[in-house]
């Protein structure tokens, strides 16, 4: 499923701690591996006079660094390969990432600008919003693993809302099941539904909200356990009923001690309007797990923002 993972790095610790995880992912899907380094001029994206042999040096030093990481990842079992590129970082690993058919963009939270109040830093952003393909968060403010072959998946957590389309996680979570023999559990969050009114609710409002939650929770029951009887491995299932699907899914992967989240970019409700949906925008936003996207879109059929409309017709003049 994963043919080609790309991993960006940026001469941090931090961007390093995705490499346990490459191990995993590449050995459980046969995957080709691509290590990128983009050297930038200037931190943020400005630009200034730079010096050409200091500018030559630094691009050595890079080289260096991604051949370093390459030879770690031989001694783990894999063959990576290495790309330099230069300008912004973001932008050159999503156009890397389209141009050779990356299906796996595997990234830290945090690199070299450090760890930050923020669950994200501004160049995962960009790329996670950008990248039209799957993607895998690895949250750098977590504890590392030192051996590149240590990393193992004990318990994958797989939000579904009984959607065709959000099953798209689920070959992805047999393989590493199989690979890394871990527990599965898939999730149903039963949304109570609102009742729009100003007034208290009355005795028949909160009835019917009884009725309608009760007839959802029967549905997911039944949804979760034939989907748990055609898979190709032993799973448990969960149902939770909550107002919030979002706070209610993260404090179960912390209650359940979850080592990695499978979702889908989008569910029932999900538009290509959008590259993700609210449940997973809510994960990668707020989560504290490595998290596993998978695109269930093409990337062609995401619409682009205004701000990238915008942005390539400025270009074009």
């Amino acid at each position: 499923m994963f043919d080609h993972i790309l991993v960006p790095l940026d001469g941090s610790r931090l961007a390093e701690s995705v490499l346990p995880h490459l191990v995993a992912l590449a050995t459980a899907f046969g995957s080709r591996v691509t290590l990128l380094r983009v050297a930038e001029q200037e931190p943020g994206g400005q630009t200034r006079s730079v010096d050409p042999m200091d500018w030559r040096i630094s691009r050595a030093q890079a080289k260096a660094y991604l051949d370093e990481q390459a030879s770690r990842l031989v001694e783990a079992g894999l063959n990576p390969e290495t790309a330099l590129l230069e300008g912004q970082a973001a932008d050159r690993i999503v156009e890397y990432a389209h141009s050779n058919d990356a299906d796996l963009i595997l990234v830290s939270s945090h690199g070299r600008s450090g760890l930050s109040r923020w669950n994200i830093s501004s160049v995962v952003q960009k790329i996670i919003l950008q990248a039209r393909t799957s993607t895998m968060i690895v949250r750098a403010y977590q504890p590392t693993i030192e051996d590149l072959m240590a990393q193992r998946y004990r318990r994958l957590l797989v939000p579904l809302d009984c959607s065709r389309r959000a099953e798209v996680s689920l070959s992805p979570t047999v393989t590493l099941a199989r690979a890394h023999e871990a527990q599965v559990m898939l999730v149903h969050v039963v949304h109570r539904p609102e009742m729009t009114c100003p007034e208290p609710l009355s005795d028949e409002d909160r009835s019917l909200v009884e009725r309608m939650t009760e007839r959802n929770r029967r549905g997911a029951t039944e949804y979760l356990e034939r989907l748990r009887e055609r898979m190709e491995i032993e799973a448990e299932t969960r149902i939770v009923v909550s107002d919030s699907p979002s706070a209610a899914l993260d404090d179960l992967v912390e209650a359940e001690e979850a080592d990695l989240v499978v979702i889908s970019a989008h569910g029932r409700s999900g538009q290509a309007k959008w590259p993700y949906g609210s449940l997973t925008i809510g994960f990668i936003a707020y989560g504290s797990t490595p998290l596993l996207i998978v695109q269930d879109l093409p990337a062609e059929s995401i619409e682009p923002t205004r701000a990238e409309v915008a942005a390539r017709e400025r270009k074009g003049h």
